[in-house]
């Protein structure tokens, strides 16, 4: 007899494994190289992931390499985030990632603009993590409209919510490095 738990249910769509097979660079780039799949929170482990990215990013090209993964995340995240919820059966799975990956990126953007390039290493990543977790609080808690914009058709409706709160906590995080610079 064959396990019941093994099968999806209508909501989930079909399986993962179907998914990558289906659409292979569009399941990595939509679950940030994996980062979406690991255990517990998928959404901070893909804004980590821009972390890390954007830190390596900035150290090799500045902040132009930053935006660069804000603009690509961003653009390619649209429509790979897009495919992905329509073969999973749902609008916003939790494990496409690459909306956390383009929203926090566009956070640090607007952090780094504002950060003198003089500015310590334990500043530049003090901020940056005060701006990681300005992202999460609006990525969770989707204030006002930031909500709203999930009702956005496809890709559109996976990304912007995370793009609109990647600029609020760009902003405060800014307005905190102008303070202490």
């Amino acid at each position: 007899m064959a396990d019941a738990s093994a099968e999806p249910s209508a909501a989930q769509g079909i399986p993962w494994a179907e998914v990558f097979r289906k659409a292979p660079g569009s399941a990595l780039l939509a679950t940030g190289l994996g980062s979406g799949l690991l255990p517990k929170a998928p959404g901070t482990w893909g804004s980590l992931l821009a972390v890390l990215l954007a830190e390596g990013l900035y150290r090799w090209s500045g902040l132009a390499g930053v935006l660069g993964l804000a603009a690509v995340s961003t653009l390619l995240g649209v429509p790979s985030a897009g495919r992905v919820a329509a073969l999973r059966g749902r609008k916003d799975p939790s494990e496409v990632v690459i909306d956390e990956v383009a929203g926090q990126a566009v956070a640090l953007c607007l952090l780094l603009a504002a950060l003198p390039a003089s500015a310590s290493d334990p500043l530049r990543w003090g901020l940056a993590a005060l701006a990681f977790g300005l992202f999460r609080f609006f990525d969770i808690a989707k204030p006002g409209w930031i909500d709203r914009l999930q009702a956005l058709p496809g890709g559109w409706g996976v990304m912007a919510d995370d793009l609109l709160a990647g600029l609020f906590a760009g902003i405060l995080a800014a307005s905190a490095a102008f303070l202490l610079t």
